[in-house]
């Protein structure tokens, strides 16, 4: 392991800059990052509330889950805590995982508050196979 995180980080870095090298100069939105979660992204000490804190935290409030033709929509309390959590959690995770589109919204007449995972296609293989469903 220790030899290999070295090597993982050396692609994450290098991939990127030779890819556009050898590509032809297009616009941002065009730009397509690799459907991978690139923790790296993350400083140590958020990688590790990230992945350790934040994430198995919501997991245990997920009260619903809906299948969506791009992605998943899962359901939350809608409380200031399961918000400040979700926020702080989708901040980080469109460092690490670019690709997503992450909407929070929260229903009217008190209703609960929704996260939505979507994206290109190939998305929502990436989140069954990374979120076990």
């Amino acid at each position: 392991m220790k030899k290999i995180f070295p090597f993982i980080t050396a692609i994450a870095f290098i991939a990127p800059v030779a890819i556009s090298a050898t590509s032809e100069p297009s616009s941002q939105t065009e730009h397509q990052s690799p459907f991978a979660c690139n923790a790296f992204a993350l400083s140590p000490e958020v990688r590790k509330r990230h992945f350790e804190e934040l994430g198995p935290a919501l997991l245990k409030l997920k009260k619903s889950m809906r299948e969506l033709p791009d992605g998943y929509e899962f359901e939350l309390p809608a409380d200031n805590k399961t918000y400040q959590l979700l926020t702080e959690w989708a901040f980080q995770e469109r460092l690490c995982c670019p690709f997503f589109d992450i909407d929070l919204r929260l229903d009217r007449e008190n209703g609960p508050l929704w996260l939505r995972l979507t994206g290109r296609p190939g998305t929502k293989e990436f989140i069954k196979m990374e979120f076990g469903i």
